[in-house]
Formats: C-alpha cells, sequence, structure tokens
C-alpha cells in the first residue's frame, strides 16, 4: 500500500509538472498576443488622428480587403477580442494554475510522505487564493495612500515655502505694520489657493473639498496627459491643504 501511494504520488507531481508548464505557456502567450493586439489596434488610432482622409485610404486599400477575407476576418476578431478579454482570460489562468498545481503538488507530497505533509482540500486552495488577492489589493492601496501622503506633504512644504513664508513679514512686529502685512499675504494667499481650484472665496469645506477632488482627479500625473500635470497637482494639494478649516474661519474674521 505504501508504494501504491508513492507512485500515486510521483505521478500527480509529474501531472503537476506537466499542467503547470501547459498554463504557464498559455499564459505568456496570452499576454504576448494581447500586447501585440494592444500595438495593433492603438496604431489603427494613430492613424485615425493623423488624418480621416489618409485612414479611410489606407482602409480603403488594404482594410478592406482584409475583412473581406475569412482568414484576414477571423484573424482581426481574435485580435479584438484578446484586446478586450485577454486581461481577464490571463487572470483566470494564473489562478487555475495556482489551485490545481499546487493541490496536485500538495497531495502528491501527502502521498509520498503523510507524516511530514498535512492533506489539503481543493477549496483550501481556492480560500488561499482568495485571501492572497486580497493581501495584494489592500498592500497596493496601502501604498497608493501612503505615496499619496508623502506627495502632499512634500507639495504643501514646497508650496507653503514659495508662495506663503517668503517676504510675509514678522509676525510680532505689530509696531512698524507687520501684523498688519501678515493679514493682507495671508488673504492674498487664502484667494490665491481658492482661484487654483476655482472655488468662489467665501465657500464652506464641504465646496472646498468637492472641488478638490474634481481637480486632483483631473491632474493627477497618472491620470493627466496635461504637459504640466505635475506642478498644478502639486499646487491643488497645497491649495487644498492651505485651505483647512482654521484658515477659512480666519479669511472670515478679516474680510
Amino acid at each position: 500500500m505504501r508504494i501504491v501511494k508513492k507512485i500515486s504520488g510521483t505521478f500527480l507531481y509529474m501531472l503537476a509538472k506537466v499542467i503547470f508548464v501547459i498554463i504557464n505557456g498559455l499564459i505568456k502567450l496570452t499576454e504576448n498576443i494581447v500586447f501585440f493586439a494592444g500595438k495593433f489596434f492603438k496604431g489603427c488610432l494613430a492613424l485615425m488622428s493623423m488624418g480621416g482622409c489618409l485612414f479611410l485610404i489606407l482602409f480603403a486599400n488594404v482594410g478592406f480587403r482584409i475583412l473581406m477575407h475569412p482568414v484576414g476576418f477571423t484573424i482581426v476578431l481574435l485580435l479584438f477580442t484578446f484586446f478586450l478579454f485577454g486581461g481577464r482570460f490571463v487572470s483566470h489562468l494564473k489562478y487555475l494554475k495556482y489551485i490545481i498545481t499546487e493541490f496536485l503538488f500538495n497531495t502528491a507530497n501527502y502521498l509520498s510522505d503523510s507524516e511530514k505533509y498535512t492533506y489539503k482540500t481543493f477549496n483550501q486552495y481556492k480560500e488561499a487564493y482568495r485571501k492572497a488577492e486580497e493581501e495584494k489589493i489592500k498592500q497596493e492601496q496601502h501604498r497608493y495612500y501612503e505615496q499619496q501622503r508623502q506627495w502632499q506633504e512634500r507639495f504643501r512644504q514646497q508650496w507653503y515655502e514659495q508662495n506663503y513664508y517668503s517676504g510675509q513679514g514678522n509676525y510680532n512686529d505689530y509696531s512698524s505694520g507687520g501684523y498688519a502685512n501678515t493679514n493682507l499675504d495671508f488673504k492674498n494667499n487664502y484667494e490665491k489657493s481658492c482661484d487654483i481650484l476655482g472655488v468662489p472665496y467665501n465657500s464652506d469645506k464641504n465646496k472646498i473639498k468637492s472641488a478638490y477632488r474634481r481637480k486632483a482627479k483631473e491632474y493627477h500625473p497618472d491620470l493627466s496627459k496635461v504637459p504640466n500635470a505635475t506642478k498644478r497637482f502639486q499646487e491643488i494639494n497645497a491649495a487644498y491643504e492651505f485651505l483647512n478649516d482654521d484658515n477659512i474661519q480666519r479669511y472670515k474674521n478679516i474680510s
């Protein structure tokens, strides 16, 4: 009986190896097709942006013939399908590779040496994969928000140094009009911050927050294609930091 278990374990181990290689090959192949399909359709969009006439001429001479041919039409359709759903297919293949191969490897090890290894069911690996994916998402979100916090802190400091602290005068110099100059500088910076977010000077915190979210999304460096998006994003974050509750109240008091 022990010999039969070891033979079964060896067979399952080799089977898991074969399945691992096959699924891994499918993943690499699908990723390459998705990459090629993306380049192909982006090239078509580039031709369209260069000029409608040029694209129509090329489509009339080449594209139309390709689409009218059964093989050409099938290839284009497959490329478009991979372009739309290839990413999901790759994710599903990675999921299958993990739960199937890990289950078979574990079962093979358990059959070979039941004292050293513990048997785990197929559902346990499905649950382990789900938890691992959830943890990966949480870590990515944590890194994203931590990066955002660091960016905002750095931009706030830079903006304060450049626009707020420079030339605002001495807070304690009341006799020479320093207090009045401080209030004037504060008012100018407050109104400048409102202008950056595009809100009226008498806006409340909710309106400021809503404008900030809209602007931050519009000029986020990872999303926006505007040439000066990074600089605008810095200004937007610094302006929002400046328009806090204390400064809103202070502006109301001196206006």
